[in-house]
């Protein structure tokens, strides 16, 4: 009798769920990033505003030198300014989605096989992309005017990663109101109410000695001045004290409660 030996059939190895996850994550972060190729002037706008506070703030504002350490109101105004950028570059996510969503293209997302939270996740990666950008043409900007970073190169870096992770998870905030609000201009509209008390009363600006006493407290307290402090610290070379800590616990403590906000928003609607 003849017998057939058995053979063993190999089976190639399952890509985990989180490497597609991943995967598509980063194609969608790709697509939302070459709108700035294809619209560029979406770029040119947003860099616009930050450069008009530089110039305004920093000639204007000029005298408040003799209130602020060092005496140097530059040094102390851009880093401020960077932050204000940051932020003001998350509610692109809100936009974006809006934007989205309006077109119908979470509809289309949704028919794919992908991962859900790659919407999400692509939009609020692609915004850090951006940010990043305009981060570098800000601070060209500001060594134009006069800035001048004394903490050091490694430093000046960790302070753009403070930054770009508090405007980072502030963005998860955003896109659930992109995700909420039924078109873009609304979306915009919606956030403006929300960053403008944080940006304008904290110590983006001025110190926090010279707010008004009333409303130190609420300043000094906030989120965007505890991040502000941080990376104005950490540029300038002073001690920073805790604002550090603080602002990265704010920045766990916001995406641990925005987040969920956004994914359950995008979960009704998807």
């Amino acid at each position: 009798m003849i017998t057939t030996p058995l053979t063993t059939t190999v089976t190639a190895p399952h890509h985990s769920a989180l490497r597609f996850a991943v995967r598509d994550v980063l194609t969608l972060a790709r697509r939302n990033l070459l709108a700035l190729i294809r619209v560029p002037t979406a770029l040119v706008f947003m860099v616009i505003q930050p450069v008009m506070f530089v110039l305004l703030f920093r000639y204007i504002f000029a005298s408040l030198g003799a209130f602020v350490p060092g005496g140097q109101y530059v040094d102390f105004l851009v880093p401020g300014i960077l932050v204000q950028t940051t932020i003001f570059g998350a509610v692109g996510t809100a936009i974006g989605l809006a934007e989205d969503l309006q077109r119908g293209l979470i509809e289309r997302f949704k028919a794919l096989p992908m991962a859900r939270m790659a919407v999400l996740a692509g939009r609020t990666l692609a915004d850090s992309a951006r940010n990043v950008i305009v981060l570098i043409i800000i601070t060209g900007v500001g060594f134009l005017v006069g800035f001048r970073p004394h903490g050091g190169f490694f430093d000046y870096i960790a302070a753009c990663l403070v930054m770009l992770l508090f405007a980072y998870c502030l963005s998860w905030g955003f896109a659930f109101i992109g995700l909420a609000a039924p078109n873009s201009e609304t979306a915009q509209a919606m956030t403006f109410p929300l960053i403008f008390p944080l940006t304008f009363a904290s110590t983006v600006f001025i110190p926090l000695d010279r707010l008004p006493s009333w409303l130190q407290g609420f300043a000094n307290n906030q989120p965007v001045s505890q991040a502000t402090d941080a990376v104005r610290a950490l540029m300038s070379g002073t001690p920073a004290g805790n604002s550090v800590w603080v602002s990265l616990l704010w920045s766990v403590g916001l995406v641990a409660v925005l987040a969920p906000l956004a994914v359950n928003q995008f979960r009704k609607i998807a």
